[in-house]
């Protein structure tokens, strides 16, 4: 067997059906795509348009609102914390929003690191972040630390 004698396996590739090619290929004229207007035309497509009905984004109920100036933070809960000190990947001590991504609990600080309450501390840490919830401030000092944070209390809850 040689190359130019390799040939596909008869049935397997039918013919390409030629459009736009005369009256005798049966798709000619108007190639099926009816008569005049913009569906007839290539590159054109009429996005969401139902025909007249109503489209769907219309019908479907408006909600909400999206601040456009929204904080996004990182969220660290007290329990990952404490699972990172005895793992040794963070020292137990001072720990501010640096030290928190170095160690990869955080991967990246966006507006800033807020700690939440999930979970349990044991450990005496001093940290300074940008916000943190209430109880997790509480949980913090029972277990003997403090947390410092870069905005006010009332504003970051």
């Amino acid at each position: 067997m040689k190359l130019n004698e390799l040939a596909p396996a008869i049935g397997s590739s039918p013919k390409k059906k030629r459009i736009a090619r005369g009256p005798g290929s049966g798709k000619g004229k108007t190639a099926g795509r009816g008569i005049k207007g913009q569906k007839s035309r290539s590159g054109v497509a009429i996005n969401a348009y139902e025909g007249g009905q109503m489209p769907l984004y219309q019908r479907l109920p408006k909600r909400g609102f999206n601040k456009p100036n929204r904080k996004e933070w990182a969220v660290v809960n007290l329990g990952q914390l404490q699972k990172f000190i005895d793992a040794g990947k963070l020292e137990a001590g001072d720990i501010d929003e640096d030290a928190l991504v170095a160690s990869g609990l955080v991967r990246r600080k966006l507006d800033g690191v807020r700690i939440l309450a999930k979970g349990e501390l044991t450990s005496k840490v001093a940290l300074k972040v940008a916000g943190a919830s209430k109880s997790a401030v509480d949980a913090v000092e029972k277990a003997g630390g403090s947390i410092e944070t870069k905005t006010p209390q009332a504003a970051t809850e």
